[in-house]
């Protein structure tokens, strides 16, 4: 499994979504009840701004080769490592060899 190296910006910001059943009942009661073993995967909003061509390039390749597929191996700050999956990611040029790519990891969890 690949590892992706590059460190984003500060800012970088996790949701958490648990996966959750929930019954209503007629009387305003509700049950909650945990849906599946790995019920409350991270997604991370990255931002890498001010790279340069040939740094932002790579970011991009990297992500580009796994298509979206293919998990990768990343170490929030602070974390563990974890795997993850770019379902979308942006480039924009600001200026002469200065890029900001921002992406976002969905953590996943395989065999």
């Amino acid at each position: 499994m690949a590892t992706f190296t590059y460190t984003p910006d500060f800012g970088a910001s996790k949701a958490s979504k648990p996966r959750v059943k929930v019954i209503t009942f007629g009387d305003g009661y509700e049950q909650r009840l945990a849906y599946g073993i790995n019920t409350n995967p991270q997604e991370w909003n990255l931002t890498f701004s001010n790279r340069n061509d040939s740094e932002a390039q790579a970011i991009d390749a990297f992500l580009t080769a796994r298509n979206a597929v293919e998990s990768f191996s990343w170490t929030p700050y602070g974390e563990s490592p974890r795997n993850f999956v770019c379902r979308e990611w942006s480039k924009v040029l600001n200026g002469y060899n200065r890029n900001t790519i921002e992406a976002t990891f969905i953590e996943v969890f395989e065999l």
